[in-house]
């Protein structure tokens, strides 16, 4: 496989990239390095897919780039780049997020109908599916963002269908739900908890921690991410990627706690514009479709996004979500 994945140097992006290196596979990695948070902390993401011969780093802004060539030169297309983060949608930063994750999405599509048989697989969001009151949400749940950044991924899932019914561009779109493990953004709920129980700050903490997600190990997510990449049948369609069960934000707080080997100093504050209460995914079609069955319980996985951020903070190679 030649493989072409936007956003390399993020979260999701470089353990993707890695895990196709490591099974022998070459990959083109496209970051334009926004600013949803440092540089210096993504190219580190990347430190380990420089050492292979098979990964060549492209910098190049997907909405504005010229896309034909690079796209020439690849038979599978991971389309992960996005301005992440449903907090930081609201206002003025708007535009961003509808250029990053829209029209940059529109771009690589157009570049991608001209060879619509390679296939294009599109990280998207449980975002999409906003506050539901469903216990459960299946791919046909009704689709109803609580933000902007829902609002957006939708519409790109929405492009991704266009182009297959249209052009016949192999897309298979995948509804990510709350993923975490080592690497994860400096502005995501773990990474900030572990970060201030280990450096014994007080966490902050948005709502009063009955809130539940589906939390979803990375590694799970790549094995999905690959596997929608290789399995037969299923352009056009639509999948979630859930961890298996709906974790409550206190439980998690509680693992954090038995970690750090000592009590957390919590502020609970005010729910955010945008945050949803419930979340839990359906995967029974990933798992018969694609073959997805997630290995990382969650305390597993936490226990690793925690030894992570451990070794980060005692080398001196991470800063805070507004570093």
């Amino acid at each position: 496989m030649r493989a072409l994945v936007t956003g390399c140097a993020g979260f999701i992006g470089s353990h993707l990239t890695e895990s196709l290196l490591e099974d022998g596979h070459v990959v083109l990695g496209v970051d334009c390095f926004n600013e949803n948070y440092g540089r210096r902390d993504k190219l580190r993401n990347l430190d380990q897919a420089n050492d292979w011969h098979e990964f060549e780093f492209v910098p190049i802004d997907l909405a504005r780039g010229d896309l034909d060539d690079l796209y020439d030169e690849c038979d599978t297309i991971f389309h992960l780049a996005a301005e992440p983060g449903v907090r930081a949608s609201w206002g003025a930063r708007f535009d961003e997020y509808l250029r990053n994750n829209v029209l940059a999405t529109q771009h690589l599509l157009e570049a991608a109908k001209r060879s619509p048989e390679k296939r294009f697989v599109f990280a998207s969001s449980s975002s999409i599916y906003g506050d539901t009151s469903e216990p459960v949400t299946r791919e046909d749940s009704l689709p109803r963002p609580y933000s902007p950044y829902g609002t957006t991924k939708l519409a790109a899932e929405h492009l991704c269908g266009l182009y297959f019914g249209n052009y016949g561009v192999q897309t298979v779109s995948l509804r990510y739900f709350s993923v975490y493990g080592p690497r994860q953004r400096p502005d995501m709920a773990f990474n900030i908890f572990c970060r201030a129980a280990i450096l014994g700050e007080t966490l902050r903490v948005f709502g009063d921690g009955t809130q539940t997600r589906d939390f979803t190990y990375v590694t799970d997510v790549v094995a999905a991410t690959r596997a929608a990449a290789e399995a037969g049948g299923v352009a056009g369609q639509v999948y979630n990627v859930g961890g298996g069960s709906a974790v409550s934000l206190a439980h998690g707080l509680e693992c954090i706690e038995g970690l750090a080997g000592g009590p957390l100093g919590i502020d609970y504050v005010s729910r955010q514009r945008g945050d949803v209460h419930h979340t839990s995914a359906d995967t029974s079609r990933a798992r018969s479709d694609l073959g997805f069955e997630p290995n990382t319980d969650f305390e597993s996985g936490l226990e690793q996004e925690f030894a992570w951020m451990e070794a980060m903070l005692s080398r001196g190679g991470i800063r805070g979500a507004s570093g």
